[in-house]
């Protein structure tokens, strides 16, 4: 089902695309060669849930895969299919979505699955997974627990070169468990010699680590391992304060 609400990510899609284009693969690699890549043959059928702007759904494609990719910004996707267009994007909500021919296997990276900001929504999203795998699929997605957010600074944080001028600032709140990334970007007009403003706050829920493996373990899987991303190998920057799922179908 197509998302019925626009993206908080719709407006500063190509900011996205352009700081955290280059950023998760490389550090998260070693994870993923372990825990997805080794398990899933060659010319699988994969989905991505919650592609973005085809990062990572670039290397999937880059190793031989058929990918679907879902991400509810409907920017994002556009970003995607001008990069990619030999795969099929699709723009839905990961909590309520469905596929008409299921998949050999599921990725989710990037701690996407943080951003469904309640547990009821949560488990929809593993449900909607597991119904669009294959019998024995595998799912692997990864997600931040409380110690990745309550180690940022809330300091903002600024790049710049000729044409652009960003601003990307984390705060959390413990009580709500809510962490929030503000993100002002700043744009050269050269037509119009002057300066554009997008600007949006991008949200996403902590959730207990016990609530995500209930919630998986409720939507039907088994064989449900978690690993911590430092013993996954994970670079230490995007390291700490992860855990990456795995479950079959």
């Amino acid at each position: 089902m197509t998302s019925a609400h626009r993206s908080s990510y719709d407006s500063i899609a190509q900011l996205y695309d352009r700081l955290w284009g280059d950023w998760y693969l490389p550090a998260a690699l070693p994870a993923l060669d372990r825990l997805f890549f080794r398990r899933v043959s060659t010319s699988s059928r994969v989905l991505d849930l919650c592609c973005g702007s085809g990062h990572v759904t670039k290397e999937l494609v880059r190793r031989g895969y058929q990918v679907t990719g879902i991400d509810n910004s409907t920017e994002l996707i556009e970003i995607a299919r001008s990069l990619l267009p030999e795969v099929d994007f699709r723009v839905a909500d990961a909590s309520d979505f469905g596929l008409e021919n299921r998949v050999d296997a599921a990725l989710s990276t990037f701690d996407s699955l943080n951003h469904i900001l309640d547990l009821p929504r949560l488990t929809r999203a593993f449900g909607c997974a597991h119904d669009a795998l294959n019998p024995g699929g595998l799912f692997v997605f990864d997600m931040n627990l409380e110690e990745a957010y309550t180690a940022d600074e809330q300091q903002w944080v600024v790049e710049r070169d000729d044409w652009n001028v960003s601003l990307v600032r984390g705060t959390f709140n413990p009580d709500q468990q809510l962490a929030s990334t503000e993100l002002i970007w700043f744009r050269r007009d050269g037509e119009a010699d002057c300066w554009r403003r997008r600007a949006s706050v991008v949200h996403q829920r902590c959730y207990a680590e016990a609530d995500i493996l209930d919630g998986v373990a409720s939507a039907g899987f088994r064989d449900i391992q978690v690993t911590p991303a430092p013993e996954a190998g994970v670079e230490p920057g995007l390291a700490y304060g992860r855990i990456f799922v795995s479950a079959v179908a």
